[in-house]
This record gives structure tokens, C-alpha cells and sequence, in this order.
């Protein structure tokens, strides 16, 4: 599924009707939702028959179209769902019990309910909320793909503006050459990433560097009269720089990723839980500022788009091990060189990126090696020839 993201441009009469549709939207989800509580036991299936009873009962339900009605149950399905899922499964902690939404920001049509111009640079909203015709802006070309292909379009509200959505049904496969190369990554605060050769990608600290102009626009806002309308421009003003935080982290762990899998055919990471990790109060700022989970979702995709393995490991003892003689050398995180009784004397994230790649390696049925200058075979057949301390990459004889 490919998504296509453009702007939206229209009047300010239907940006209303979109707000309304919003509502409404948020409406049906939270009906399902009270459905499912006050019938516990009853069947997930039984909540996409709840549309046309609510569009029955409610004047401003009907308005929206049924499909956009049947979406939103899905979403409450998709909640509940989840909340068993993480039940059966002894998922630690909170299991994620659906809640009410308050301030939904996205509406959601499928194939009904909306037209495309002959040009794809307009898109018009059939339904009864009104909506209209809404210019496209973007540099997506839709003419690539068939009407049919596009399963979902959805209006998405942010502090910026409306923007259309459209997900696409079509698969991305990118052909490229083997790089020959494995990489094992380590993320952290001082660097946004070591990786197993050595080398280390800056942290941008984009919330950081953002953060003066932040605090002024809030306290702006804290002195705005509640209801008035300063407020109401005071709150777009902050929610546009925290969005431009946002695209701008986003941005930056996109480009990395890509970078690292495009490089390499093996990559491997550790697998952080950065649900727990933001629990510590001094740094809970600075991991979330940092994008973790944002970036190894990206090496996922990635991996699956240019045909790359991508593997997660457990962080333990990535950094306590040696990544020679496998001693364990117990430090704090103050301490930032590893130093081993058996000579070895790395960076403390490089030294923990060896041995996450090892782990990777062993764990997808390869091992990593230290070899002299001899001929090896790596593990897409391929001879090479290896100077001595060179990392290889060798099948394991079973």
C-alpha cells in the first residue's frame, strides 16, 4: 500500500463542512465504542451494522457517506481488537483498553463518497456534509494509477492546513545491486546512531534547538483571554512549530534510514523499548526528541522495499559485553570507552554495535568472523579477498 499526501486548498465554508464531517466521523467511533462496553462478548462484525443504525437515528450521521461510517467502526474494531491482542499475548503493563476519542483530526472515505477530475488535480466530495471540489496540490502524479486501485482518501486536519490522503493499492519493489556489506547499528543521545565500522551520525536534537521559540509561543498563548480569537491564533502559531519539530525529525530519520539500507544488504539494530525508557523523567525529553522508534520502523520498510534483511536483537548486554573476548565489562552510562582486560579499547556505542551485528548474524543463521588475507565466501556467494581485522560474513556449516 503506497499513501499520496496532498494539500488541500478550498474556501472557508468547506473547511467547516470538513471539520463537521471530522466530527462526525468521531461520532461513529465513539458509538461503537460504547457499544462494545455495554455489550461485552458481542461480535466485532456486529459494530459495522451500528453505521446504518446510527444514520437512522442521527439527522447529521446520515449526512456522512455510509463507507465513511463504516470506516469509523472499523477503527473502534481495530482498537478493540488490538486491546485483546495485547491481553492474549501478556503484553506487560497497560494492555491499551479503546478510549473515547476527543479531538479526532481525520475523516475517512473508501471508494464511494468522493470523484477525481479528469486532470487528478481536483477532488470532489459527493456526500451530503457538503464539502465540494478541493484543489490538490502536490507533486504526486495520480495518472499512474487506476481509480480502482485507490482503496481509502482520507482529509486530515493539521495546524497547517487540510490535506487529502489517498492509499493506494500497489506494491513498491526496488531492484538494486548487492552492496555486499552487513552493519550493525546502535542508537543513542550523544549520536543519533554508531554503527559497527566505527562511524557516528550526529543527533540533530531538532525539539532541542526549537525550544526557546516554543516556550516564548506558549507563554504567548498562557496570556491569551480563553474563547477570544488571539487565542485561537496563538494556538495555530504553536501547534505549526511543534508540526515543523515533528516533519523535521521525521524527515531526518526517513533520509538515515534509507541511507543505511541502500549501503548495506544486512542491517541490523538493536530492539528498544522506548515505551519503558521514557518513564525516566531527566531523559525522557531527550529519547522521544531523538526518534528511535521512527527510525527503526523506517529500516523495516525499507528493508522490505530494496529486498534487504533488517534485523532486531535485544539490547541486553550490548554494551556490557567486549566484542572480542565476549567478557562481560560492567560500566554506567557516564563511562564512554570500553576497555577490556584482553586489550580491546573501543568507543562504548561502537563497541556495542559489534556485538549487536553479532548477535543479528547468529541469530539469522550466519556468525561473524575474523579472518586473515585469504578467500572467503560471503553469504550471497560471492569470493572476496580480506585484509586482517576485516569483518566477514560467512554461512554456518550445520
Amino acid at each position: 500500500m503506497i499513501v499520496y499526501e496532498f494539500k488541500a486548498k478550498g474556501k472557508v465554508e468547506q473547511y467547516q463542512k470538513v471539520d463537521e464531517a471530522i466530527r462526525t466521523f468521531q461520532f461513529v467511533r465513539n458509538k461503537s465504542i460504547r457499544f462494545w462496553m455495554d455489550n461485552r462478548g458481542v461480535k466485532l462484525s456486529e459494530l459495522s451494522k451500528l453505521s446504518a443504525v446510527l444514520a437512522k437515528e442521527f439527522e447529521f450521521a446520515n449526512k456522512l457517506n455510509s463507507q465513511a461510517r463504516q470506516a469509523a467502526t472499523e477503527r473502534a474494531s481495530f482498537a478493540i481488537q488490538r486491546f485483546y491482542d495485547n491481553c492474549k499475548s501478556g503484553k506487560p503493563g497497560k494492555k491499551g483498553f479503546p478510549q473515547f476519542q476527543k479531538n479526532n483530526r481525520s475523516v475517512e472515505y473508501k471508494q464511494t463518497g468522493w470523484k477525481l477530475s479528469d486532470d487528478r488535480k481536483y477532488i470532489n466530495f459527493i456526500d451530503k456534509c457538503g464539502i465540494g471540489k478541493l484543489k490538490l496540490i502536490g507533486t504526486y502524479d495520480l495518472h499512474y494509477y487506476q481509480i480502482d486501485q485507490i482503496k481509502r482518501v482520507r482529509i486530515v486536519r493539521r495546524s497547517d492546513g487540510y490535506y487529502v490522503q489517498f492509499c493506494i493499492q500497489a506494491d513498491r519493489n526496488v531492484d538494486i545491486q548487492p552492496a555486499g556489506k552487513t552493519i550493525g547499528l546502535d542508537v543513542g543521545l550523544s549520536a543519533f546512531y554508531a554503527d559497527s565500522n566505527g562511524l557516528k551520525v550526529d543527533n540533530p536534537r531538532h525539539l532541542r534547538k526549537s525550544e526557546k521559540a516554543l516556550k516564548r509561543l506558549q507563554k504567548r498563548l498562557s496570556r491569551k483571554q480563553k474563547g477570544s480569537n488571539n487565542r485561537k491564533r496563538a494556538v495555530k502559531k504553536l501547534g505549526r512549530k511543534h508540526l515543523k519539530v515533528s516533519r523535521q525529525r521525521k524527515d531526518h530519520a526517513v533520509k538515515q534510514a534509507l541511507c543505511v539500507v541502500k549501503s548495506n544488504d544486512f542491517v541490523a539494530f538493536e530492539k528498544l523499548q522506548v515505551r519503558n525508557m521514557v518513564k525516566n523523567r531527566r531523559l525522557a525529553k531527550s529519547i522521544s526528541d531523538a526518534g528511535w522508534s521512527q527510525f527503526t520502523q523506517w529500516l523495516e520498510y525499507f528493508g522490505k522495499v530494496y529486498g534487504r534483511v533488517v534485523v532486531s536483537v535485544p539490547p541486553q548486554y550490548t554494551s556490557q559485553n567486549c566484542s572480542e573476548c565476549g567478557e562481560v565489562v560492567k560500566k554506567s552510562l557516564s563511562m564512554r570507552t570500553h576497555i577490556c582486560k584482553c586489550g580491546c579499547v573501543l568507543d562504548r556505542d561502537h563497541n556495542a554495535a559489534i556485538n549487536i551485528l553479532d548477535k543479528a548474524l547468529k541469530q539469522a543463521g550466519y556468525q561473524l568472523s575474523t579472518v586473515g588475507h585469504t578467500e572467503t565466501h560471503n553469504a550471497w556467494g560471492e569470493t572476496n579477498h580480506c585484509l586482517i581485522g576485516e569483518t566477514q560474513l560467512d554461512k554456518l556449516i550445520h
